[in-house]
């Protein structure tokens, strides 16, 4: 009787050298490098349009961010009047209840 699981091991182990060499020649031929630099020259692009867009979102951050804190100096120095009028009021309405007791 013929044991296959012999043959087919033997067979597999054959074709796996043959295809291993064969496609390294394939992938180190002038064409794949050819595909390679094209295929890497298209990330490149990709990446400088990516990075464009990510610039243009910083600067919009960054004007966001200043308009901001310019709101929240406006609103401080409004709090400050407020508190600068009430603490007045208080102090004159001290004086007033001395000035009548």
């Amino acid at each position: 009787m013929i044991d296959f699981k012999k043959y087919t091991h033997a067979a597999l182990f054959a074709g796996g050298l043959l295809f291993g060499t064969a496609g390294l020649k394939l992938l180190s031929s002038k064409d794949a490098k050819n595909v390679y630099a094209h295929t890497t020259a298209a990330a490149l692009r990709v990446k400088d349009c990516l990075m464009k867009g990510v610039d243009k979102v910083q600067e919009s951050a960054a004007d966001i961010v200043a308009s901001a804190k310019d709101i929240n100096e406006e609103r401080a120095a409004k709090e400050d009047v407020i508190i600068e009028d009430a603490a007045k009021e208080t102090t004159e309405a001290a004086a007033e209840e001395e000035a009548e007791a």
